[in-house]
């Protein structure tokens, strides 16, 4: 069957609703959701019960920057500062310099073991070389395992944020091949550039992105997410244009504005976490269908030779010299080595040097789906005995006093309390994203006239409203009470 304009949005409704039912079975039953969903595509495909002809990398790769740009946005939205400011550095070193070590070692090995070239084992190397955020916190929630201290915050931000490096290993191995007179210290230069480039735009856009939400002031609230959704795409395409890494750019961005207020916030992360969720579902159907499992059977061997050495060699090497500085204990190093989930993006990546014609792309792409496969079918449904051996899960008793799609944080939000805004207060007459309000803390309702108000960034305060703030700890009630000209309480009062 082939895919048209009359028949594709049947075709798709279909995957997309047998994609979710069987997400919702594998996060029941505790099986990786991406592994169902590529079967889902599979079986679609060529060469399944579906007989869906897909035989597109062009469209492929398209489809997967599209996605990439929402999940890594939605990523960047959900992450706090304040989680991320203690292991900013561990993060940093596990998405370069660990992603460096994982693709350098992998090409040695391939090279070493295969008929592949030096180059051809690095391309494979740099393609695999990054973790996917997706499949490592689909697979933490459904088996409902907590982590201790700053576990999770350390995996968050290495899969959030080393896509781009891998994206540019990848790149820049593909130049190298194409043009051998070159020394492969000509990218060093490339990277600074790409890196450089690519920060700076991130943030620029993300303060640029700030005022305009704040203050364009649309008629309706289903607009706001689409400006940023218009700003997402700018950001990657611009940064792309000017020799930037347009990944790198949407996710500062992204952390940027997740971290502000902003009017109908709340409104804008619930539409880019759905968003994020139909990108990844409808790029692991489009890599499914693209895969020809004919092709896959005679590269097992290989695969799961590739495949155990990154697991338990390349990985644990990588994660060990990047975070051995940092004197963290051996079992917290050994568990965020073992999640090291390859999930779409290595399987996208794989599709540039099908588009570019390169020798022995099509095998690489190949082995590429296969070792994405059986690192989260291994390692994913081992994740929670390896948790609970190593002594780094957050113990049942303790799960047990929240409920069980939350974890403890240690941010837990704790101090509560009342304060009336005066006719002369400062506060009186300004919107509440103007007010420099605390981080920290949040105006849960706002008590005017008899009624009760839930207010967003954009609610003017007005004199003799009473407000209800929740804040994290005493320091931040201390920090409201200042921001609002008001004297705090005596704690016997």
């Amino acid at each position: 069957m082939n895919l048209t304009l009359e028949n594709i949005l049947l075709i798709g409704s279909v995957l997309l609703g047998l994609s979710i039912v069987a997400g919702k079975t594998s996060y029941r039953l505790g099986v990786p959701t991406l592994i169902l969903f590529v079967i889902v595509g599979m079986l679609a495909g060529s060469e399944g019960i579906g007989k869906i002809n897909f035989n597109n990398p062009a469209a492929a790769r398209f489809i997967g920057i599209i996605a990439l740009n929402f999940i890594l946005f939605s990523g960047g939205l959900e992450t706090r500062w304040e989680v991320i400011k203690p292991v900013y550095w561990h993060g940093l070193v596990l998405s370069t310099i660990g992603v460096f070590l994982t693709a350098f070692s992998v090409g040695l090995f391939v090279w070493a073991v295969t008929d592949f070239t030096f180059y051809e084992g690095l391309l494979l190397g740099a393609i695999v070389s990054s973790t996917d955020a997706a499949a490592v916190f689909s697979i933490l929630r459904s088996k409902n395992l907590g982590l201790k201290k700053n576990i999770r915050a350390t995996l968050e931000l290495e899969s959030g944020s080393n896509d781009p490096m891998a994206y540019f290993l990848t790149i820049a191995v593909m130049g190298l091949m194409e043009s051998k007179d070159h020394s492969a210290l000509t990218i060093i230069p490339l990277f600074i550039k790409q890196v450089i480039i690519g920060g700076l735009v991130g943030l620029l856009t993300g303060r640029l992105g700030k005022e305009l939400i704040n203050r364009i002031e649309l008629d309706f609230m289903g607009l706001y997410p689409v400006i940023v959704i218009s700003l997402m795409f700018f950001t990657f395409s611009f940064t792309d244009i000017i020799g930037g890494n347009g990944f790198l750019a949407v996710y500062f961005s992204a952390v940027y504005l997740g971290n502000q207020y902003l009017i109908h916030k709340k409104t804008i992360m619930q539409v880019f976490d759905g968003l994020a969720w139909l990108m990844q579902i409808v790029l692991f159907l489009t890599l499914g269908l693209l895969v020809f499992p004919s092709q896959i059977i005679p590269l097992i061997g290989t695969g799961l030779l590739v495949s155990a050495f990154l697991m338990f060699v390349a990985r644990p090497f990588s994660v060990f010299t990047s975070l051995l500085p940092f004197r963290l204990k051996l079992k917290t190093i050994t568990f965020i080595s073992w999640v090291g989930l390859r999930g779409a993006v290595p399987i996208v990546f794989a599709t540039f040097p099908l588009l570019a014609g390169m020798q022995k792309s099509q095998m690489i792409f190949n082995l590429v789906f296969f070792i994405s496969l059986t690192s989260v079918l291994f390692q994913g449904t081992t994740l929670r005995y390896v948790a609970k051996w190593l002594r780094v899960a957050v113990p049942e008793r303790a799960k047990q006093k929240t409920p069980p799609d939350i974890e403890l944080s240690d941010t837990m939000k704790s101090e509560l309390t009342e304060i009336e805004i005066e006719e002369n207060s400062p506060a009186a007459g300004k919107r509440i994203l103007d007010i420099g309000f605390p981080r920290a803390a949040l105006i849960a309702l706002i008590k005017r006239r008899g009624r009760f108000i839930t207010p967003n960034g954009s609610t003017v305060i007005e004199p003799n409203d009473t407000l209800v703030i929740i804040a994290e700890n005493t320091e931040s009630l201390r920090l409201v009470h200042e921001c609002l000209d008001v004297k705090e309480k005596p704690e016997n009062d």
